[in-house]
């Protein structure tokens, strides 16, 4: 048995049937799914990626003392985060330090790997891959007795765009030093606040001007449309990053040394990712519009590269639907992160101007031919727009491929979502891995922002 074995099918797979429907659209899909960037790599970039093309030898797993140099200035200028650049480590690509940082921190069997309700899957497989647990929580007291060994939170939020404040990540980050607990932030969108100020974890007003026991990966990706080039970074505690960095050098996990000395460049350069923050902003602006002028409701969504989208007559599923068959749409159905996305969809602002106008016409259009079908798990119900409700024809689970789930660790609770006065209470999908879904009930506000 490999470890492919453990693991589900791959998310965007899951999307494959609703990415045929878009592109059956006369006018060409617009793709807002995997929120991949479409705008060029700034030239500087390019120019010194070209420039250090000759590199025939190894490149350094650590990262040229340069490399690590920007990357520190850049979290004191950007974010008012203090690091030494020795405690700077390049990585291929944030998903594969994710994916593979429970391993390298040595969990197994009887470890418990700490979540958001509503993650970014990785943090998932990445617990898969060193056969740990999973507990899928809005609440540290959720945690109960479970061992757990690895606390991540994700601020803002992929994918509902949530901002956590610095009081709560202090919480958090004292939680896990009592346990002796890693807590692990990915910040990947932490220069994208509109309507909040992301803060970091290693900020002195979160961990109190000590990093121990806390990490924080920084991505490229988005700030400077390097998903291309496979370009982030992680810092923090200089005990876990000298183990992280003497187990890549095992392995070889090595940037490579052009790409280096491009990350380098970006980061030492603020004008380019000032003006790719406004190009999503002019975009989140128009798509914000058009789906609030056609009846559906935005939530949280304060930061971040996604719009945490829902409408009172779909689920998550029958919305995408939706969207790709008529518009030729395709979004990320919301339980594609967990079974609370059940009634959203996250829409990426990562499509030209010109397909971001195409979609907001075409959901104007749907608006005035009028939702009409809803799906509410096997339940019907009336929609909004009064007529009888259709059941999705769509699968909310694909359960062709599924991993064999140990017990829980800790035993779940029926979830209570509380939303404009409006309280339902349904028990969470079964997921293919050993997840303890455990939320609170509300005591009267709406959902909790994140691990509490």
């Amino acid at each position: 048995m490999t470890l492919a074995r453990r693991l589900p099918p791959f998310t965007w797979d899951r999307i494959a049937p609703l990415r045929e429907k878009a592109g059956l659209h006369p006018g060409g899909p617009v793709d807002l799914s995997i929120g991949t960037p479409v705008d060029p790599v700034p030239g500087l970039v390019r120019d010194a990626l070209a420039a250090a093309s000759d590199a025939p030898g190894y490149p350094a797993t650590w990262g040229t003392p340069r490399l690590r140099s920007a990357a520190a200035g850049w979290l004191a200028r950007a974010h008012g985060v203090p690091v030494s650049p020795d405690d700077v480590l390049p990585v291929v690509g944030t998903k594969e330090f994710i994916a593979w940082l429970p391993v390298m921190l040595g969990l197994g069997p009887g470890d418990v790997v700490l979540q958001p309700e509503l993650a970014y899957p990785t943090y998932d497989i990445g617990a898969r891959l060193a056969g740990a647990s999973v507990l899928a929580s809005d609440s540290l007291l959720g945690a109960g007795p479970a061992r757990v060994r690895l606390v991540w939170v994700n601020s803002p939020s992929n994918p509902t765009g949530r901002v956590l404040p610095a009081e709560h990540l202090r919480k958090v980050v004292a939680w896990a030093r009592e346990r002796g607990a890693v807590v692990a932030s990915d910040e990947c969108y932490i220069s994208l606040g509109w309507d909040a100020a992301p803060v970091s974890v290693l900020h002195p007003d979160v961990c109190g001007g000590s990093h121990d026991g806390v990490l924080a990966v920084h991505s490229l990706s988005k700030r400077s449309n390097l998903a291309g080039y496979r370009a982030g970074f992680v810092t923090g505690d200089p005990a876990l990053v000298a183990d992280l960095l003497a187990i890549r050098k095992q392995a070889g996990m090595i940037m490579p040394a052009p790409v280096q000395v491009a990350m380098a460049a970006a980061l030492g350069d603020d004008g380019h990712a000032a003006e790719q923050r406004e190009r999503y902003a002019a975009r989140r602006s128009v798509l914000r519009s058009a789906f609030a002028e056609a009846g559906w409701v935005i939530d949280h969504s304060e930061a971040g590269l996604y719009l945490w989208v829902t409408h009172p007559a779909h689920d998550c599923w029958s919305a995408a639907e939706l969207l790709a068959a008529e518009g030729g749409i395709l979004v990320a159905p919301g339980e594609l992160y967990g079974a609370a996305g059940k009634r959203h969809i996250r829409v990426a602002l990562t499509a030209t101007d010109e397909r971001v106008a195409a979609a907001a016409t075409r959901i104007a259009g749907l608006a005035g031919n009028g939702l009409r079908t809803c799906a509410r798990g096997a339940k019907s119900e009336r929609c909004s727009a009064g007529a009888p409700p259709q059941q999705s024809t769509w699968p909310p689970v694909l359960a062709a491929v599924r991993a064999p789930a140990r017990p829980a660790t800790v035993p779940g609770r029926m979830p209570v979502r509380v939303r404009a006065g409006r309280v339902s209470g349904r028990p969470h999908a079964v997921r293919p891995v050993p997840v303890a879904r455990v939320r609170r009930p509300s005591r009267g506000g709406g959902p909790r922002p994140g691990l509490t």
